[in-house]
């Protein structure tokens, strides 16, 4: 209970609570001029519109959900998460997922009580109702995550294959580029210095991630670290950690042909990493081997395979 009143502390002196929507559930939200729009905000009552960013990011989650698209709520939720740099905030997100499924139930039930609506109205509301009440259920359930390791050379796919993993698995995809720019408080669309991949700030971005990583697996969440690990010395604590906790933990390999690296790396856009072509050779020629015991946790993913998603086995 101490440790719930800390975090929400935390919440309060890191500027999470804001004046923010209030009411973010998919009727509120609409495709309109080519943008997506956001209306019918709680104006009428400012202690409501005032709350965690998660309790909106929740809302939006919640019901991509309860609509059968748990793939898109992760797409949704590791875009906000990677672009706001806000891990931290994934610690409420269970609570807040729950209190607005039960709330979109509600509303749901207050609909049978309603003489003007129709009987077959009410039945559709009825099972409504009764999916969100199941759904704030489901998500006070704990559960064990697992923890996978992305490792390759800039280029080799790394992050298209982490993205859809995520989806398919529910994880946490977290990238290096963008932990690496949140540290320096820059903007993830900002080029960075060549200080932003000294040794120092690259053993910083490293020991972040592994500490994001224990953070929320420890609260039950799949992680996806996705970085490049092409040496043992940052593979072996992330591997340490997992064994002693008993975490399931799998290492994805990717590969292709350094051809295939230069010619990704040069069609990128609108991409938060600052690699070039021009640094393949240097990681190729730095890039350690994994070890006997490493290789039991390695799965290689060949990325130049059109039915590479098929490699994954999860």
């Amino acid at each position: 209970m101490l440790k719930n009143k800390t975090l929400f502390k935390q919440r309060q002196d890191r500027e999470k609570i804001r004046e923010c929507h209030g009411d973010l559930h998919l009727k509120n939200i609409c495709f309109w001029h080519d943008k997506i729009q956001l209306f019918d905000r709680i104006e009428f009552n400012e202690s409501f519109r005032f709350v965690d960013v998660m309790y909106d990011v929740a809302f939006t989650v919640m019901d991509l959900d309860a609509r059968g698209r748990k793939d898109f709520g992760n797409l949704f939720l590791n875009t906000y998460i990677e672009r706001a740099g806000d891990w931290e905030g994934l610690q409420v997100l269970p609570l807040y997922l729950s209190r607005q499924a039960y709330v979109r139930a509600k509303v749901n039930s207050l609909l049978l009580d309603d003489r003007a609506i129709s009987e077959e109205d009410k039945q559709s509301a009825l099972q409504t109702a009764t999916n969100y009440y199941h759904l704030a259920w489901e998500y006070t359930k704990t559960s064990q995550g697992q923890l996978i390791l992305m490792s390759g050379l800039s280029g080799s796919g790394k992050s298209t294959v982490a993205r859809q993993l995520a989806k398919r698995i529910n994880a946490i995809h977290i990238r290096s580029d963008a932990v690496r720019k949140h540290l320096a408080g820059i903007s993830i669309d900002h080029q960075g210095s060549d200080e932003l991949y000294a040794p120092q700030m690259n053993q910083r971005t490293y020991d972040r991630l592994l500490e994001l990583s224990k953070m929320l697996l420890e609260r039950g969440f799949s992680v996806i670290l996705d970085a490049k690990y092409d040496r043992q010395n940052l593979r072996e604590p992330v591997i340490n950690y997992a064994q002693s906790n008993n975490i399931p933990l799998r290492i994805i390999y990717c590969t292709a042909t350094l051809e295939i690296f230069r010619d990704r790396i040069s069609q990128r856009k609108n991409d938060i990493s600052d690699a070039t072509p021009d640094l393949l050779l240097q990681q190729q020629a730095t890039a350690e081997p994994f070890s006997e015991s490493e290789q039991a946790y390695v799965t290689t993913i060949d990325t130049t395979d059109p039915d590479w998603i098929a490699q994954l086995n999860f």
